[in-house]
């Protein structure tokens, strides 16, 4: 019996069409025996490794080898302790497949074959951050990402459409980031998502696969379970900042502070570089300007201030020059606000200062593009120093009186300081 019990197993396995398990009541009935005897049986089985069981304390859905990594004893364990009932699957074990006959040719799709060989679902594999760089460059690509979650998929305009290839017309329903003790990032992938790509495409991941050390994102890995994150990303975070400034700003009676914000929809290159060149942390500061220093709106600052002043030049003329933005929040939140503690202000005003002059030192030189991973370290610390920037702006404009009098709901990621920076 026990080799037909084997076969039926991986049957099911690899005919399924998703790997799913084979029943623990389909077993009963098929072969006509008793709780005890199933599990006297499926123990056997278990211990001589020729099938795995996947329980649902495991993963809620036993229809999915979830993990591959769960050793026979514990199997055991879990058969012994755990009430017998019909809710969990039989599975083949990765000894028992490597020597199925049935087992299909998966040259050119490493992932699918590496399920068919009894990987886990939700066991993951990790990236050099570049792969994701084509698609987030390819405008066919719906490319969206929070730095914790992210999902890939074709535009509207391209879906079934014969102005592009079908093996180009991929999904990657979730992707997620990793790091080493070193917080270096990668992306993160589980092979049950890597396995829907076009051979073309999981090619082209199987290419950017690294080896090591690497550990998720703890909120992708409790999204992935259907749990709630535990905080915010630090571009999100950053965004949520600039419309609860400007509901501040409306209730105290002004425009906007900032001219645009975004809910969900930010600039795709709002993001952890994905690539540790000078060209694409010079874009990045570029962009982090146009958000802060470029979107401060002149409008905010008046009636109380004047937004243009006299300037005498070396020949003894005078000149009107419009102020700079920076210099506009400077004089205004210097003229409105006295802080018992000037430091906070003054590290706020720097941060602000410090995007604006990374952003000019390109414009006034003639560099060489270079990859240095110095790159990525020296934007995780611009990105802090931005949304402490940014986050300050927001707790001093807390203390208005017509914001104190009806303050705007704030999530309390932000209000604890919740945020992610890996």
């Amino acid at each position: 019996m026990n080799q037909a019990v084997i076969d039926e197993v991986t049957k099911q396995y690899l005919e399924s069409g998703d790997f799913n398990g084979y029943p623990v009541y389909a077993l009963k009935k098929a072969f006509n025996v008793d709780d005890k005897e199933a599990k006297d049986l499926l123990r056997d089985l278990i211990r001589a490794r020729c099938i795995d069981v996947v329980f649902g304390n495991i993963h809620p859905n036993p229809h999915i080898k979830a993990f591959s990594d769960t050793t026979a004893e514990q199997q055991v364990e879990f058969l012994e302790n755990l009430e017998f009932s019909d809710h969990f699957c039989l599975y083949p074990s990765k000894e028992t497949l490597s020597k199925a006959k049935q087992l299909n040719d998966y040259s050119g799709e490493p992932y699918t074959e590496q399920l068919a060989l009894g990987g886990g679902q939700l066991d993951f594999r990790v990236f050099d951050l570049s792969v994701l760089e084509h698609y987030r460059n390819d405008p066919r690509y719906y490319y969206q990402t929070d730095f914790i979650n992210g999902q890939i998929s074709v535009t509207d305009k391209y879906y079934e459409s014969e102005l592009m290839a079908d093996h180009d017309q991929v999904l990657l329903q979730t992707f997620g980031f990793g790091h080493d003790k070193d917080l270096n990032r990668v992306v993160a992938v589980f092979l049950r998502y890597l396995s829907d790509l076009s051979p073309e495409h999981q090619t082209i991941w199987k290419s950017k696969e690294l080896s090591g050390d690497y550990q998720l994102h703890p909120d992708y890995l409790r999204n992935s379970m259907g749990h709630w994150g535990t905080r915010f990303s630090i571009f999100e975070a950053f965004n949520q900042e600039m419309l609860i400034i400007n509901k501040m700003a409306d209730l105290m009676g002004k425009p906007p502070l900032f001219k645009n914000t975004y809910q969900h929809d930010y600039p795709r290159n709002f993001g952890f570089l994905l690539r540790p060149t000078l060209a694409e942390f010079n874009a990045f500061v570029l962009l982090l300007d146009q958000l802060m220093s470029d979107n401060l709106n002149n409008k905010f600052f008046t009636p109380e201030l004047e937004l243009e002043e006299d300037h005498q030049r070396k020949d003894g003329k005078v000149e009107v020059r419009r102020k700079g933005t920076i210099a506009l929040l400077d004089e205004w939140v210097n003229h409105y606000f006295r802080p018992q503690e000037p430091e906070p202000l003054e590290r706020m005003l720097a941060g602000f200062r410090k995007v604006r002059k990374l952003r000019q030192k390109p414009a006034h030189s003639v560099r060489e593009d270079e990859f240095d991973q110095k790159y990525f370290h020296e934007q995780r610390s611009l990105v802090m120093d931005s949304y402490g920037a940014v986050r300050t702006l927001r707790l001093l404009l807390a203390n208005h009186p017509s914001v104190r009098a009806n303050p705007p709901e704030i999530h309390e990621f932000l209000l604890e300081g919740k945020i992610w920076t890996v």
